[in-house]
Order: C-alpha cells, then structure tokens, then sequence
C-alpha cells in the first residue's frame, strides 16, 4: 500500500514506520524530517501523490496544561490538525482507508474495570475533549467520503525508551528513588507500541472503533519488578501517607510534584476491555511484562 503517517517522528509514529516500511511504501508528514515538513495546527498540505491508506498518529500528548494556551494548544494540534489534514486530501485524492490512532482518555474516567467502546465518552479535559472532537471529525468525513474508518483508542504504550508517564518510572527505577504505593496494587491497561503498529493494515481493511491492550493489565508492583529484571525490592508509602502528602499538594498547587487527583490515579485500577479487537481481529498481542523482563527500555 501507498501508506501516508502523521505525526512520523512521535514514539508510536516512529515504531510503525519501522514495522511497516518493508512490506509497504510510508510517506511521512511531520514538522521536521519527513517527507511533507508540515505543521498540521496551521496549514492545509498539498499531497503529489494519492494514498491506499493514511495513519494519522499526529498530535499533542497527553499532559496536564497549566495556562489558557496550553489548553488551546490541545484543540489546535489534536482537532485543527486533522480538519486540516482532512482538507488536505479532499484537494487532491481521497484514500480508502483512514486509521486514527485515539487514546482511551476519550472516556474521561479516572478508575474503572473492563471499560469497552460503548461506554460514554465523558472527558473534561482539554486532551481528552480535542481527541472526541477529532474521532467525530473523521468519522463523519469517512462517512461522507466513503472511506473505511478506523479509531484506535490507546491506553499507556510500552516500548524502547517510552515518553511519560512510564519513562518516569523507568528513570526513577534506574536511578534508585522509585517507590510504590499501597504495594503497587493498582492495575493499569497497557500495550506494546510494536503489536499497536503491526495490527494496522489488517484492522484498515476492516475498519471500526477499538481499544487495544494487551489483556493483562499489569499492576504498578508487577511492572516494577519486570523492569529491574527482579533485581531490586522497592520502598512502599501507604496509602494513607500518600493522601497526606496529596492534601499539601493541593495547598501548594502546580509547585507540588503530587496531589490528591495524582494519588486518587495511582492507587486506582484503571483497565480497558479489547475483547471486541480480539474478536473481530484475531488480535494477540504479547503480554506487556513478558517483553519488559526480556528487553531493556533505555
């Protein structure tokens, strides 16, 4: 396929560029070395050439914005980009296929077990809110088009040296101040950016909306282990002592490092249901902590 990828130099962009590259031809589409140097917030691409498919994995991550611009910021990337993108190929050739890698933020909750596609999206906030905004966006475009539509929504992605929240934990791991709380009970959903790259061109032909993980859900306690290959023993704060140390947090405000919506995050299981992947995709992915205690992430 003549395959068009957003977003080509971000951790999941560069992963499906080198997972697909060999088997088909990747033209790609980011603010600097790429094919289309192009910044999607401010302007409508021109395309030279038609694609079977478009993976649009541009936009800004999630993070916490702390001013007015930082929350617009969200809207222009994640929804402006994509109406812009979206302009872009009705000016020259429309694909067949369209797959957009979403996030599980879209459903706006905090906790909760086993979380499928049909529960509400309820996001509040600003990434949350511009990802909904963009997946309404193209659906309704591949709708009018008749182009087959594929979402993705993601939870926390695992893979060689990982952004966020995760390359946080690996850091603190590796310089020896990581520690657990309420013994790392909570159970987060997770996959492998490799397996969310190589389901792509069979789930385009068949199109819908998705969450991946890889089924598990590891727990904070497990994954630590896994990532010191169960070479180290970790301090543990109680639960209590954490929610202290929360409620000053919200006194100090952005100065604090933690508080109590982070705590409330980390000591609650947060876990998504794949099973319609499984179903429909025969999806099989590799078990997260399987590839942490075989690979080094750093």
């Amino acid at each position: 396929m003549n395959i068009l990828l957003t977003g080509a130099n971000g951790f999941l962009g560069t992963v499906i560029k080198n997972k697909l590259s060999d088997d088909h031809n990747i033209t790609t589409l980011s603010r600097a070395n790429s094919d289309y140097k192009i910044s999607l917030d401010k302007e409508i691409p021109v395309f030279i050439e038609k694609f079977d498919l478009i993976i649009h994995a541009a936009g800004k991550a999630h993070s916490i914005p702390k001013t007015e611009s930082e929350k617009t910021e969200f809207y222009n990337v994640n929804f402006s980009g994509t109406f812009n993108l979206l302009k872009g190929l009705e000016a020259s050739s429309l694909p067949k296929k369209f797959v957009f890698i979403s996030s599980v933020a879209v459903y706006g909750q905090d906790l909760g077990n086993n979380i499928n596609e049909n529960h509400p999206l309820l996001a509040q906030d600003s990434y949350g809110l511009s990802k909904i905004e963009a997946e309404k966006l193209i659906i309704n475009w591949c709708e009018r088009n008749n182009v087959i539509c594929t979402i993705l929504r993601l939870p926390l992605l695992v893979g060689k040296k990982p952004p966020g929240n995760l390359g946080t934990m690996i850091k603190a791991i590796n310089k020896n101040y990581y520690f657990n709380i309420g013994k790392g009970k909570a159970r987060k959903s997770m996959v492998l950016s490799d397996d969310v790259a190589l389901i792509i061109p069979d789930v385009s032909l068949v199109g819908g909306v998705y969450n991946l993980t890889d089924g598990f859900h590891p727990s904070f306690y497990e994954l630590s282990l896994a990532i010191s290959k169960n070479n180290k023993k970790y301090f543990n704060l109680p639960v209590f002592a954490a929610r202290f140390l929360g409620k000053i947090g919200d006194l100090l405000g952005n100065r604090a490092p933690i508080n109590s919506l982070k705590v409330k995050k980390i000591i609650s299981d947060l876990t998504f249901d794949d099973s319609n992947a499984r179903r429909s995709l025969n999806w099989k992915p590799e078990p997260v902590l399987d590839y942490l205690k075989r690979e080094s992430l750093d």
